[in-house]
């Protein structure tokens, strides 16, 4: 499966050539909803196939959508969907993401990929990871306000203390147990048998310190997102006295994830940290947006805040999540010619706009309707 955060950081989906396809669609975890989930892809491939017959001859859109078909039969993939599907493609390209957020079905074949959905998901405030670790192994999170989904670590990220240590590990001198079950109210007995702790204390230094700079530079600076530790109490101090990762929140959960039932309930947990932050920064950014209005440099005027995007001018953008308005804008100068989104050539000025803004080396985030400070859908704070 593709990763997003990657490709995205990559500039994978600026370099291609058109036509470029975009599919999104909602999916369902679970039977018996996801039976009908890839009925429904196929609708939408034939409604990417009616656009490319618009405008190219037969010969030339069959070679686009032999991966749309050959996904639509892979029933592995239909029972192992999340709650969103999205699946971009173009010539020599064909990327298949896995959402957490459930997305608008949309089949739109244009000269640039539609990227709102992603972008939501990549610039809104509520993601974050949850590290679960012990002295022996790994397990990363990724969540949001909604859902928790474990991931699939990066290759170059240590998943046990063996695999870091190797023969260097200390032969162990003490057993650990947990009587009554970790997480209510008892505290793991340990077992000593003489000596060794400071050695294998030693050992799980080596071990957080190896996967604190494997997190960082796989997951966390790719991402950006905060990182929760949830741990035993013991082992929140060694971590957090080894760790450099300056997205590393400095509260932690008091509990692993395999203590608990299931992946909602450290869902909450984790929520529960976030949440002052995301509503936080959101009433931040609506704030310094008046602020920048009343000097001057704030702007919720669609046709003047794309020229200020394509100049560069723009060093935040506020998106409002679930709103398009058809149209294509001129890179050039920002002029916008609006339009009908049915039509194969024209997307989304704000999905545009948003990609435009990144590419400026702009800060874009999409946000609920209740929390944006403009009714345009949208709001700019200029530079300059």
């Amino acid at each position: 499966m593709n990763t997003l955060t990657k490709d995205c950081a990559a500039g994978i989906f600026e370099t291609c050539a058109s036509p470029c396809l975009s599919l999104y669609q909602p999916t369902h975890r679970h039977h018996p909803g996801n039976q009908q989930d890839p009925i429904r892809f196929r609708n939408l491939v034939k409604a990417l196939e009616e656009s490319l017959l618009q405008q190219r001859p037969e010969n030339e859109v069959r070679p686009l959508l032999e991966q749309f078909r050959a996904l639509a039969d892979d029933g592995d993939f239909w029972n192992n969907t999340h709650d969103g599907l999205a699946v971009l493609a173009a010539k020599d390209m064909f990327r298949v993401y896995r959402l957490q957020r459930p997305v608008a079905e949309l089949a739109v074949v244009a000269n640039s990929f539609h990227l709102k959905p992603l972008m939501r998901i990549l610039q809104t405030a509520d993601r974050y990871h949850v590290l679960g670790l012990n002295r022996h192994e790994i397990k990363l999170f990724e969540g949001n306000r909604d859902v928790m989904d474990e991931i699939e670590l990066d290759q170059g990220v240590p998943r046990t203390i063996t695999e870091v240590l190797g023969e260097q590990l200390t032969e162990p001198h003490q057993t650990v147990a947990s009587y009554g079950g970790v997480g209510q109210g008892h505290s793991p007995m340990h077992h000593g048998h003489g000596g060794g702790e400071t050695e294998v204390d030693s050992d799980a230094k080596r071990f957080f310190r190896a996967v604190d700079r494997a997190v960082l530079e796989h997951h966390s600076q790719p991402s950006g997102l905060p990182l929760i530790l949830a741990a035993l109490p013991e082992h929140h101090h060694m971590f957090h006295e080894v760790s450099h990762n300056p997205f590393l929140l400095p509260e932690s959960l008091d509990i692993h994830p395999d203590a608990l039932s299931s992946s909602d309930e450290l869902r909450q947990l984790a929520w529960q940290l976030i949440e002052p932050r995301y509503l936080a920064r959101l009433a931040a950014l609506a704030e310094e947006f008046e602020t920048a209005r009343s000097k001057g440099l704030g702007d919720d005027n669609l046709s003047q805040v794309a020229k200020a995007v394509v100049s560069g001018r723009v060093a935040t953008l506020m998106i409002e999540a679930r709103r398009e308005i058809p149209g294509n804008i001129d890179a050039s100068t920002g002029d916008i010619a609006f339009g009908d989104l049915g039509h194969p050539e024209v997307d989304d000025v704000l999905d545009d706009l948003g990609a435009l803004a990144l590419k400026m080396g702009g800060q874009v985030v999409v946000a609920p309707s209740k929390q944006m400070p403009t009714q345009s859908g949208i709001a700019a704070i200029y530079r300059y």
